[in-house]
């Protein structure tokens, strides 16, 4: 390092996380042995914490490997700590350093001087609820897979319940499913097991229900359909744990849930408990209101980042952390890309997987959406609408305002007269008057 570089941190530590070793980096005047090696233990990682607290260490840095970070971010930050967490591709060495004692050398020195940003890791008490979701959608993800089983085993018999009912999980399609592990083949008796607001008539679901049943193919399924349900089970069971500890927390809202806005539609595994009460009585504000965002989908984003918006500078601090904002890449003077980066950041998926549900919504946020896809293609015009959803949760959250949507007719009218400007502005500069068809003939 430069000699002209400050010494910020002076005691510093780094530590080159390990799944079997941890190599541990001091500054090299406070022990003989500056850097010593750790086994992932329990007692071992003890032994770790109480070396540093003897070398007077007080602040440590470590990579973000897997998950084996976890157990070592969260014992030193108990013992009094200050820890930061990386990513591993902001620290990487010049090319042919690469050895355990030399990456916690190099991070404890990059430390010393101040240059290492940490990651953000929200409250403790949402890092209990992040797990509690993140294990949800696990959950959810487990069942969607015993699903697409249940469909193959039922393919493969040519049972074409799929085409004859919206869901085959749904009210109609588990009892029918059932009726058949159970041993009815009658396609006319599965037929009458159809719920009154199914679109096709019992007829045309008899014809969908004619099948060869063999009977690997009914094992498979029986199996699916077990593994489904307990999930399923699962799910609920989490839920509930979800429900209690969201008890737990302060309210922060003055008065009653207001009632919703818009009406609530019909989602894949809904919570088992009215979490948008929960989440107006946490932060004040109806996410709710925002189209596109439904209670599942603010409930994943709050479990990410919390309720606490100091903790980024800006929006725009913000937008970049989820990775939703436009990336800079310039050489000679000339933009070479703007795509975002990539980022695994959970919130950013949700917020996408709301923005791409507006595709056909009639508010503001759908015709921005339409109007970016015909301008941008739809992965870019997904990134911006999702951009623009995470501003309004900023906003939302930050300031206690509520979202109003204008309306797609009210989007439109603004588009069409900042249009008109931008003519204007540019017939003025070329020379021209811009002319109209209504009475009033020139727009100067």
């Amino acid at each position: 390092m430069p000699a002209h570089l400050q010494h910020l941190n002076l005691n510093a530590a780094g530590i080159d996380i390990g799944s079997t070793a941890h190599f541990v980096a001091v500054p090299p005047d406070r022990d003989p042995q500056p850097v010593r090696q750790f086994a992932t233990f329990t007692a071992d990682l003890h032994r770790l914490a109480d070396w540093l607290s003897s070398c007077g260490v007080d602040t440590v840095v470590m990579e973000s490997t897997a998950v084996y970070w976890i157990p070592v971010f969260e014992l030193l930050d108990e013992r009094g700590f200050k820890v930061l967490l990386v990513n591993a591709r902001h620290v990487k060495n010049v090319s042919g350093r690469k050895s355990d004692v030399l990456d916690c050398q190099w991070l404890q020195q990059l430390h010393t001087y101040g240059l290492l940003s940490g990651a953000f890791r929200p409250a403790d008490e949402i890092v209990v609820l992040r797990s509690y979701l993140r294990q949800r959608a696990m959950l959810v993800q487990g069942a969607a897979m015993h699903i697409q089983h249940m469909q193959k085993a039922l393919q493969q018999m040519n049972v074409l319940l799929h085409q004859v009912v919206a869901d085959i999980t749904g009210t109609t399609g588990l009892k029918i499913i059932h009726a058949l592990l159970a041993g009815e083949r009658d396609p006319q008796v599965l037929a009458a097991l159809r719920d009154y607001r199914c679109k096709h008539s019992a007829e045309v679901i008899a014809q969908g229900l004619q099948g060869t049943y063999r009977v690997e193919h009914l094992f498979a399924l029986q199996q699916a359909v077990t593994l489904y349900e307990t999930y399923q089970a699962q799910i609920v069971a989490c839920d509930r744990q979800i429900a209690q500890y969201l008890a737990t927390f302060s309210s922060v809202a003055p008065s009653p849930c207001p009632t919703p806005a818009k009406p609530r539609q019909r989602t894949g595994n809904p919570f088992q408990f009215d979490a948008h009460a929960e989440l107006y009585r946490l932060t004040g504000v109806d996410l709710t209101r925002i189209n596109g965002i439904d209670a599942v989908t603010a409930l994943t984003v709050l479990g990410e980042i919390g309720t606490d918006m100091s903790r980024w500078k800006s929006v725009k601090h913000f937008t970049s952390w989820l990775g939703l904002c436009p990336g800079t890449k310039i050489s000679g003077g000339r933009v070479l890309g703007t795509k975002s980066k990539p980022t695994a950041n959970r919130a950013a998926a949700a917020l996408r997987l709301a923005a791409t549900s507006l595709y056909r919504s009639r508010s503001a946020l759908g015709a921005y959406l339409r109007r970016m896809t015909a301008r941008l293609g739809k992965p870019q015009a997904v990134t911006a609408t999702a951009h623009k959803l995470a501003r309004l949760v900023y906003s939302m959250l930050t300031h206690g305002t509520e979202y109003v949507d204008a309306g797609q007719d009210y989007y439109e009218q603004q588009h069409k007269e900042r249009v008109v400007r931008n003519l204007t502005r540019r017939a003025k500069e070329l020379g021209f008057v811009l002319v109209s068809d209504s009475p009033e003939t020139a727009v100067t």
